[in-house]
């Protein structure tokens, strides 16, 4: 295990990969990418084959168990263990085996997920694997970013992004303030995952995605100040959104 990690971290850790079921413990996220500021929280991917048994990680807190968050996300714990922020991430080593031969040839879902404007791709398990820093056991090898699924997604992903401001626009139309923002921001998601597939690049969640995708100077502004204060303005705003992102939007 890595010097350093923090002793509490690397406790539990210890704690994780003796859990029955357990096949390998990963840090995930800002933290393994090296991209983590002085807020980020600490993300464990624990893998298992089968069934995992969770007693020795519910005396640390509440844990939501398999399938609490949906399959691909699927259940975990936030934790704080002294004083640290710690998110323990339950992943289901056969589905993540799966999807990976999935993104291999250049196929993916995309689940809705809680906290997600544009759901989360299946393809997210690969990410995860291909970016994560093994602390206790073995993870299967992950290569760079599929050469089919570059391809392929794209363009599926700039047809969810279209089909949201087409949506956006009927709403912005009949007065409904609030959906047509909802859905714009759904585009702007969708059309920053294009852009990351474009460049093969992988996208762990939606956190920084515009910034990365280098959408967010353009649009950031687009939804504080400059949002449509009224109903009337929406249809001109939504149209903006979509120049941005160069989808029409029906």
């Amino acid at each position: 295990m890595p010097d350093t990690l923090p002793p509490a971290l690397a406790r539990l850790v210890d704690l994780l990969a003796g859990m029955p079921g357990v096949r390998a413990v990963a840090l995930g996220g800002s933290r393994a990418e090296g991209t983590a500021d002085p807020h980020s929280d600490w993300d464990l991917a624990v893998y298992y084959r089968g069934a995992v048994d969770t007693a020795a990680l519910s005396a640390l807190g509440t844990v939501h168990p398999p399938g609490a968050w949906g399959r691909i996300m699927n259940g975990g714990a936030w934790l704080t263990v002294e004083g640290a922020k710690m998110d323990v991430l339950l992943r289901d080593l056969d589905a993540a085996e799966r999807w990976t031969a999935e993104a291999e040839r250049g196929a993916y879902e995309v689940d809705g997920l809680l906290g997600y404007l544009a759901g989360i791709p299946t393809y997210s398990l690969t990410a995860e694997l291909a970016t994560g820093r093994v602390l206790a056991g073995e993870l299967p090898a992950v290569g760079g970013f599929p050469p089919a699924l570059a391809a392929a997604a794209p363009g599926q992903w700039r047809f969810r992004a279209g089909f949201s401001l087409h949506h956006a626009r009927m709403r912005a139309e009949r007065g409904e303030l609030a959906g047509a923002l909802g859905q714009a921001a759904r585009a702007a998601m969708e059309g920053a995952h294009a852009l990351l597939c474009e460049r093969a690049e992988w996208a762990l969640n939606e956190k920084r995605l515009l910034e990365r995708a280098g959408l967010a100077a353009a649009l950031n502004p687009l939804f504080g100040p400059a949002a449509p204060a009224s109903a009337d303005a929406a249809p001109a705003w939504v149209a903006r959104v979509g120049e941005v992102l160069g989808i029409a939007g029906g």
